[in-house]
């Protein structure tokens, strides 16, 4: 069957590139205009990802999400080639889910999530602008299809190769950050978006390879990754990634029942305090000295807003007036209700215009204004179903005091993700390469976490995904 489908591809390609050629002497002008040059050009990208979707396609969809959040060149057309990624990703990811050979299943979680596409729906027919809105429900669904098919897909039976493959992405996305920004040039365009990156990807992924690393010139190496993480983040002060990370290095500790990690994470960060300190006196003195109102307080955004979360508040309370004026089905899914803002900026459709929607402050806020009191219920469900998952993996290494599981970096990603999302609106913005990665992680999650049943994880050929870095061979638990 597989030679037969390369067969078929091949023969499509032939075919194609016959008729191109018919085209260019036919239609010369075509061969010359950039536009239709640049459509077979991503054709024939995403036929080739095609080619290799269980190695190839995650790595390169990720790509194109990742520039298309960044300052790098390609960053516009990667708005519109993420889309076309996302979908085939979704409609071959459930071609190959069906045609695998072994036994298939989707549990609870995968019909929740059926359900919050369903929700989220029902919400877009109620918004002043159905047409954007049913868009972005477009988009949710072709994410949690991939999540639920491609992606597990891809991860049956490769969990060494695409956990490592993760963990030396992130490795080599944090050098490269850090060069770049030494630079002076700062490829994620705002603070935030850097922190985001760096707490919710790298540093719970690097953490893991960190705790598992096979030996100590790959432990050296990746540690020092972790370290760049730290400067990276202090340089951001991105508050919502700090707390996030912080609490996540605590969990960790707790789990695996090593304090002397925590005395490390603190001795690394004094260490860094005292590193800046010398390199950059007077921005370290000036840093201590606005500590509470830059980072706490946060008072030259928001003046008017004193308090820890004073620059939260504003953005709260406009959430929770409008909850309030549509409490049942909300504002509408990816809609916000913006007043006398103009019809031009409310009726934005492919992509979001600056001014049509408005920042929430929180991902679960933004959920409840989109979706009101019933739509949210089942995403109240599924982010419980994670949870679980996340506290099962954390209970299998409390009681192993190991990391040498793979469901363990995916369960770092997930809590990260949860604590970040509320502090920053992401969660349900498939056009995110954060909302995109955090999901994909999740369903991987739900399959891998120890105390799933034996049917769930069916599709995986060894039982469960436990491995031993020193000998590099895996085992059951």
């Amino acid at each position: 069957m597989r030679s037969q489908h390369r067969l078929l591809i091949i023969s499509a390609m032939m075919v194609g590139l016959a008729g191109l050629c018919f085209i260019a002497e036919r239609r010369p002008g075509y061969a010359s205009n950039s536009t239709y040059l640049g459509a077979i050009l991503i054709v024939e990208v995403v036929l080739a990802c095609m080619w290799r979707f269980e190695t190839v396609f995650f790595p390169v969809t990720m790509g194109c999400f990742l520039v298309a959040g960044t300052g790098l060149p390609l960053s516009e057309q990667s708005l519109t080639l993420r889309w076309v990624f996302l979908a085939v990703g979704a409609v071959t990811g459930f071609n190959a889910w069906v045609r695998i050979g072994r036994e298939r299943h989707f549990g609870p979680f995968h019909l929740i999530a059926l359900f919050c596409v369903c929700a989220a729906a029902a919400s877009a027919s109620a918004s002043s602008t159905p047409g954007t809105g049913v868009l972005k429900v477009v988009s949710l669904f072709l994410l949690f299809l991939y999540a639920s098919t491609g992606a597990r897909v891809a991860l049956a039976g490769r969990e060494e190769s695409f956990v490592g493959g993760l963990v030396i992405g992130c490795e080599v996305l944090i050098f490269l950050v850090s060069g770049s920004y030494l630079a002076g040039f700062n490829m994620f365009g705002n603070p935030n978006n850097l922190g985001a990156f760096v707490s919710v990807i790298a540093m719970p992924i690097l953490l893991w390879g960190a705790l598992t690393a096979r030996n100590r010139a790959q432990r050296r190496h990746r540690y020092i990754a972790l370290g760049l993480c730290g400067v990276l983040l202090y340089v951001s002060v991105c508050r919502a990634a700090i707390v996030a990370d912080v609490i996540l290095v605590f969990v960790v500790t707790i789990a695996l029942r090593r304090p002397k990690l925590l005395v490390r994470a603190v001795f690394a960060g004094a260490l860094l305090l005292e590193v800046m300190a010398i390199a950059s006196p007077s921005h370290v003195s000036e840093l201590m000295g606005s500590l509470s109102g830059k980072f706490v307080y946060k008072v030259q955004q928001d003046p008017a807003r004193t308090g820890i979360l004073g620059s939260r508040l504003s953005p709260w309370d406009d959430t929770v007036s409008a909850v309030r004026r549509h409490p049942w089905f909300g504002t509408g899914f990816g809609t916000s209700d913006l007043g006398d803002v103009p019809v031009s900026l409310q009726q934005s459709s492919i992509y979001t215009l600056v001014g049509s929607n408005r920042e929430h402050g929180s991902s679960y806020l933004a959920l409840a204004e989109y979706l009101g009191i019933l739509g949210i219920v089942p995403f109240a469900a599924l982010l419980l179903l994670l949870v679980r998952a996340s506290v099962r993996v954390c209970r299998w290494m409390r009681n192993t005091a190991s990391a040498s599981h793979y469901a363990v970096p995916f369960a770092l990603v997930t809590i990260a993700g949860l604590i970040h999302a509320g502090f920053e609106d992401w969660l349900v913005a498939p056009g995110s390469y954060l909302c995109v990665f955090f999901w994909v992680c999740a369903f991987l999650l739900i399959d891998l976490a120890p105390g799933e049943s034996r049917q769930v994880r069916s599709f995986v050929p060894r039982p469960v995904p436990v491995f031993i870095p020193g000998a590099g061979v895996t085992a059951g638990d």
